[in-house]
């Protein structure tokens, strides 16, 4: 099979796992097989509880996935770099975050990493809030080698499905929906969903969807066919669903979602799930439908507290790294020897940071980065598996 046909046998797997979550650990191992590497996390990286919230996953060793969850979570270096610099969408590889030679020289590569044979992993970015992240890792052993530009493009192709099949898998969850009942399962959820043909022409709507028709938010309906009332939106709209007859490679090239504003400023996005792949062809069968699309508020794009503290005191990567260092670990000796670094380094470090932040102590520093973290930590949790 040529690289071509894997690629859209791969997009349509994950496009049913968005509706049977069940399937999200077969889309990993063929994730794997892919770009290629050797185990995968689907998960949610929280910097305020210190935590992942592992989803599923696929070919880790159970015994260190136990100690990265109880301990090691807080070791990692590429964290707060993560936070910083990665966007929804961007693949990145760990040398991306971290220079290749001071991860090595860390204690989360010295005692969880290299035990395991792994030498690199990389990371799709599927969404970000102010303390966490969701991200598809890909860990690479000895017998793949570290991340290379091959392993980056490959990655980037599966970036926008891997966005657009977990945001629609967190508004339904059809395990193994039969299409006879899919209009009464559709009527439950909150989102505006409606089912399409190939004419654009609305085949079926859920309860929300008839409302947002009825009270034209952000949607209408012209000579039965759905329009979205912003023009350029409007086209967007039409292009997306033109190709869907294509099938999920084509959708996936228009982008991951389509931004619909309204007059008093709420923002809403419509997603568009192809429904000519996999097994969703049962339900596009059923209804005549080419396509579903789903239309719910956008999440607000919040800076992350790192973000902000970064940007306010002009500190760089590797000063961050130091920062929530001091305030996860404390001794210098301690945060020397878990990020791989001198403690002569270190104390630069530290003095650096006292110099731009106009503080004296690193008890300071604590209270700082304290002041600008958020009590609640908002997760962003993809379907469960």
């Amino acid at each position: 099979m040529n690289e071509s046909e894997q690629l859209s046998r791969l997009i349509a797997d994950i496009y049913d796992a968005a509706l049977d979550p069940s399937l999200w650990e077969s889309v990993l191992e063929k994730v794997c097989g892919f770009l290629p590497g050797g185990a995968a996390m689907l998960g949610i990286d929280d910097t305020t509880k210190k935590s992942v919230r592992l989803v599923v996953e696929w070919g880790n060793d159970p015994h260190f996935l136990q100690l990265h969850d109880s301990y090691y979570t807080r070791l990692n270096p590429m964290t707060v770099p993560t936070l910083l610099y990665a966007k929804p969408g961007s693949v990145l590889g760990s040398s991306d975050l971290v220079p290749y030679e001071e991860l090595t020289a860390t204690r989360f590569f010295r005692e969880w990493i290299a035990p395991q044979g792994m030498v690199d992993a990389l990371a799709i970015i599927i969404e970000k809030a102010p303390t966490t992240y969701a991200a598809v890792i890909v860990h690479r052993y000895q017998k793949h080698g570290r991340v290379d530009d091959a392993m980056k493009r490959r990655a980037s192709l599966l970036a926008p499905h891997f966005q657009r099949a977990i945001a629609i898998g967190k508004l339904i969850d059809l395990h193994k929906v039969e299409a006879a009942t899919m209009a009464d399962a559709l009527d439950g959820l909150s989102a505006g969903i409606f089912l399409i043909d190939s004419g654009i022409r609305v085949v079926q709507a859920n309860r929300r969807g008839r409302t947002m028709l009825k009270e034209r938010i952000h949607l209408g309906e012209t000579d039965g066919r759905l329009c979205a009332l912003d023009p350029a939106a409007d086209r967007m709209l039409r292009n997306t669903v033109a190709s869907a007859g294509g099938g999920d490679r084509a959708v996936g090239t228009r982008g991951f979602a389509i931004p619909l504003k309204k007059s008093n400023g709420e923002q809403y996005v419509a997603h568009v799930l192809p429904l000519t792949s996999g097994s969703r062809r049962l339900a596009g069968v059923s209804y005549s439908a080419v396509a579903a699309v789903f239309v719910q508020k956008a999440d607000l794009d919040l800076p992350s507290p790192v973000e902000t503290i970064a940007r306010i005191y002009k500190l760089t990567a590797a000063e961050m790294r130091v920062l929530m260092a001091t305030v996860q670990i404390g001794r210098i000796r301690e945060i020397a020897a878990v990020l791989g670094l001198s403690v002569p380094t270190v104390k630069t470090h530290l003095r650096r940071l006292f110099e731009k932040t106009g503080t004296k102590r690193q008890a300071d520093l604590i209270k700082l980065v304290a002041g600008y973290m958020s009590p609640i930590a908002e997760a962003l949790p993809p379907a469960q598996g």
